[in-house]
């Protein structure tokens, strides 16, 4: 009984493990979008400005 109980602490572990994982890519993933977004709005205004 007390292998299940510590097999399944060690799986909970590790879905934390890769629930924080997982959050730290959306975060990074929505920054570099908005740097994009940036970047690509920089581009517009380059091309308005050149008519």
């Amino acid at each position: 009984m007390t292998w299940i109980f510590l097999t399944a602490g060690l799986v909970l572990a590790g879905l934390a493990v890769l629930a924080v994982a997982a959050a730290r890519v959306v975060i990074a993933a929505r920054g570099l979008n908005r740097e994009l977004a940036q970047i690509n709005e920089q581009f517009r205004l380059k091309q308005d400005l050149k008519g």
